[in-house]
This record gives structure tokens, sequence and C-alpha cells, in this order.
């Protein structure tokens, strides 16, 4: 169950990485062109929603489910002094969910404004945020 999971973890995070980025282009573009937020905005953004969110799902039930999980056990707080392990266990998920959370809020921040450009200015600060962070955190080495 761990490769699957993993495998399924590593490739949806292309889709969350592309949507993310469309969603980020696509409110540069309204906000910069003067654009009504249309329907089509708010399907890119939603999309960039849905999948960071699934993306955390299938990440949590990976942590737990994970071989890495069990040295928290094992070593207890000596994960801390161990790079590799420190980064899946510790700064990999606690970075994601940040990300997810900031992604969470410029959707939600989005919903509350009346003018257009407002809107997009959500989109693309938080969303902007969150893309960061998930780009910082992931284990390239391995990941590629």
């Amino acid at each position: 169950m761990y490769l699957y999971l993993k495998t399924v973890h590593s490739y949806w995070a292309f889709f969350v990485l592309f949507v993310l980025v469309a969603a980020i282009v696509n409110a540069f573009i309204g906000r910069y062109m003067g654009k009504e937020f249309s329907v089509k905005d708010l399907r890119i953004s939603l999309f960039g929603l849905i999948f960071s969110h699934i993306q955390l799902l299938i990440g949590l039930i990976l942590y737990f489910v994970s071989p890495w999980f069990d040295q928290w056990a094992s070593i207890g707080m000596g994960v801390m002094k161990d790079p590799q392990t420190r980064l899946y266990l510790v700064e990999h998920p606690i970075t994601n969910i940040l990300a997810i959370v900031l992604i969470t809020m410029g959707w939600s921040m989005h919903k509350r404004q009346f003018e257009s450009s407002k809107k997009f200015l959500r989109i693309i600060l938080f969303y902007s945020l969150g893309l960061l962070l998930l780009l910082s955190r992931i284990p390239w080495s391995t990941w590629l």
C-alpha cells in the first residue's frame, strides 16, 4: 500500500503544480488585462484548491503508513538531528500543510470580494505563496 500511495502522491504533485501555476497565470492575466472575474476564472482557481486538497489527503495517509513514521517511535526527537528524516517527518508535512492553508485562505478571501481586480489579486498572492512553500519542500532528489 505504501509504494502505491507514494507513486500516486508523486504523480498527483505534477497535476497540483500545473493547476496552481495555471490559476496564478490566469489571475495575473485577468488582473492586468482588466477582465471581469468569470466562471472560467472561478473554475481554474477551484481546481487549484481541489487538487491541492486531494494531494494533502493523499500525503496525510502516506505519512502515517510510511516506514519513515516508525522512526518517531524508535529514535523520538532524534528525528531532528538527521536532515533527511527531519525533511520527511517534520519539514515537508508542516510546510505543505501551511501551503494548503494559504491556498484555502486565498480561495476564501476571493469569494468575499466584489471587484474582479481584488478577486484576482487574492488568488495571485495566496496561491503564489502556497506554491512557493510547496516548491520549497519537495524532496527533489527522490522525486524526479
